[in-house]
């Protein structure tokens, strides 16, 4: 329990700063004009030093989930963590990521924006600020129902992130977006 408690302070933290402009996910993300219409994944642009404390958007795998969900991810084995990982994401309106499940436990993290979740059966509204908690094993997928795009973290007591692509989100209403082919792989441990 409070290792739980330790790392969703370490990255409540990181999410305030990354609402600073010169460490913030937007100014990563290329500037939205029309989304991509096929989801990818890319290594991260440089390795990091575990010697250092700061981890960089460079030092993380790059993602897109169609419809509209840009994000890195960070697997704790690759940052010296034991038991940690993260995944920072700019979802904009309407967009979220597929249906998947993970093995482990996650909690987002939210400052400010409304997110319509699935979770298991259930579906609800989350408004920021808020932290919310994903058992494991449970099939869950958020939709961005503002205006404007959202940042959000998500942290993991893992240091490897499992995860299983169990379909499209089923919150989409333009399923059109789901028409192209997508490079995108149905699991990535």
């Amino acid at each position: 329990m409070r290792s739980s408690i330790i790392f969703l302070i370490i990255f409540t933290l990181c999410t305030i700063s990354c609402k600073h402009k010169d460490n913030s996910i937007k100014d990563k993300s290329p500037a939205v004009k029309e989304l991509p219409d096929t989801s990818f994944w890319n290594k991260a642009v440089s390795k990091f030093d575990t010697s250092n404390y700061v981890i960089q958007l460079k030092h993380m795998q790059e993602f897109y989930d169609v419809p509209g969900e840009f994000g890195y991810i960070g697997e704790g084995k690759d940052y010296g963590f034991s038991s940690l990982s993260f995944i920072l994401t700019n979802t904009q309106p309407n967009g979220g990521p597929p249906l998947h499940v993970h093995k482990s436990e996650e909690a987002h993290i939210l400052h400010e924006g409304s997110i319509l979740y699935t979770m298991g059966d259930k579906t609800f509204t989350a408004t920021g600020p808020y932290i919310v908690r994903i058992p494991a094993g449970v099939p869950h997928t958020f939709l961005n129902t503002g205006d404007k795009e959202l940042h959000l973290t998500a942290a993991f007591p893992t240091n490897v992130i499992s995860y299983t692509e169990l379909g499209r989100n089923p919150l989409v209403k333009d399923t059109s977006v789901y028409k192209k082919k997508h490079k995108h792989n149905s699991q990535h441990n």
